[in-house]
């Protein structure tokens, strides 16, 4: 289980592949602090570290993960966000995010707000739609942020500096695919409404 609050950004060292997918080897600053099986969630993804190495550790991404995120497009030098699994006394400063990624989304508009405050905002198709709701949470890239307005066919967030320069958010570009995690709860609401055919998830019978 993750927060979505980003704890540093890696950087790509080495790629593998492999039969079962690609192995990536990721430069981190807490690299001596991890053991064998230390979940970390890379751009949103939970990855499991299967090999260490000085100040590098190495996970393993399956063709499932590849295929459903942007771990796919990692070259020589890439950044990462990445955060460690959340102890169990941790305050969870963003939501709950599982690594478990969607899809990817695309980044349709930057817009500059003033100084280094930003609105991202993303297309979104329609099998997707029911999830993102105003001021809402959802997990971009792993990071956790407030759904700021929504749109027909996208939605935008707002990056603060603190995120702009904390996060790969600040080397993004129109174009670019980030993976995203829809909030696990408003999955869970739809598909309670789906399979029952009512309306709403809150309405009432008698």
């Amino acid at each position: 289980m993750f927060s979505g609050i980003i704890e540093a950004i890696g950087t790509v060292q080495a790629i593998e592949t492999v039969t079962e997918g690609r192995r990536f080897w990721i430069q981190a600053p807490f690299v001596e602090a991890l053991s064998l099986g230390s979940s970390i969630a890379h751009n949103g993804a939970c990855l499991s570290v299967v090999a260490i190495k000085h100040r590098f550790y190495c996970v393993e991404a399956v063709h499932e993960t590849l295929n459903r995120t942007n771990l796919n497009e990692l070259e020589l030098g890439d950044p990462v966000n990445l955060e460690r699994a959340l102890p169990v006394t941790a305050r969870i400063e963003g939501h709950f995010v599982q690594g478990h990624v969607d899809t990817t989304i695309e980044l349709v508009e930057i817009v500059r707000v003033g100084g280094d405050t930003y609105y991202f905002s993303f297309a979104i198709s329609e099998p997707w739609r029911p999830y993102v709701v105003e001021k809402g949470s959802i997990a971009i890239d792993g990071v956790s942020l407030t759904v700021a307005a929504v749109e027909e066919e996208s939605f935008r967030v707002a990056i603060i500096p603190w995120t702009y320069h904390h996060t790969t958010f600040s080397q993004r570009k129109v174009g670019d695919r980030l993976n995203v995690e829809f909030d696990i709860l408003a999955k869970y609401l739809w598909r309670w409404a789906q399979r029952y055919g009512i309306s709403s998830p809150f309405s009432q019978s008698g």
